[in-house]
């Protein structure tokens, strides 16, 4: 089974360009967007053999998460049913036969880490969410996670320790998540590959310096590492400041 996912960052813009070509080109059987930016009814995309999931923010223009699956779920629910969190349109999870998939927009630090505090929650309750589910069935997470975990994950680490997503905080709860069970499914099959990303700024030509971060995952129950087959970052497709990630499991 392939998987695929892409943190879109305006989804009617990234149809603009050239998300299409690449859905139909990947052929993935779950294909998993973070940062819709839109609401209910202000796109129509037509995805022949696929099922659509979305859950939208409740404020326009903001976050939003979709997934479009060719194989029906047993159960589908939103957000991780605590208010709080879950009225920025950020999860979604899919029950299937023999494991739960959900996609995921974690929420962003911002500058000078104005938000952190409320990130510190979210990271513990979302994780509390995935252990209970990984303990019924094999978990596959994926989405924007807004953190590189390691130094080898972003070009730039000296000048970033303090800033959003490679703070000290933010990588220590991912590191807890891995401790809970988890695998970083890149990093299972690439420990030491250096120089891969998935979002660089469009500021100062950072993409075309790959100047970038790895911040988006496939993130999976320990239980399927036999059935991992392959992981990808496709760097070579454009469409967004974030490029799409793939994992390949038996």
């Amino acid at each position: 089974m392939k998987f695929i996912s892409w943190n879109v960052n305006g989804l009617r813009a990234c149809v603009g360009k050239n998300f299409m070509e690449f859905f139909n080109e990947v052929d993935a059987d779950i294909f998993s967007v973070q940062e819709t930016k839109l609401q209910e009814g202000q796109i129509n995309l037509e995805l022949d053999g696929y099922y659509q999931y979305w859950n939208y923010a409740e404020k326009k223009g903001y976050s939003g998460v979709a997934v479009f699956t060719k194989i029906k779920p047993l159960n589908v629910s939103y957000g991780l049913g605590i208010e709080k969190h879950d009225k920025e349109g950020r999860v979604i999870t899919l029950e299937f036969e023999d494991f739960y998939y959900i996609t995921c927009y974690t929420p962003n630090s911002q500058n000078e880490l104005a938000r952190l505090d409320y990130r510190m929650e979210w990271e513990d309750d979302f994780r509390n969410y995935l252990v209970e589910l990984n303990n019924k069935k094999p978990v596959i997470l994926c989405g924007d996670l807004n953190v590189a975990h390691n130094e080898i994950d972003l070009k730039n680490p000296k000048t970033n320790r303090k800033n959003a997503g490679f703070s000290d905080e933010e990588r220590a709860k991912f590191s807890e998540l891995l401790n809970a069970g988890f695998i970083d499914s890149f990093r299972y099959f690439y420990p030491d590959m250096e120089g891969i990303y998935s979002w660089w700024s469009y500021r100062f030509k950072a993409r075309e310096k790959n100047a970038g971060w790895r911040i988006d995952y496939f993130v999976v129950g320990e239980s399927l590492k036999d059935r991992l087959v392959g992981a990808k970052i496709h760097t070579e497709i454009l469409g967004s400041d974030h490029c799409p990630v793939e994992l390949e499991i038996r």
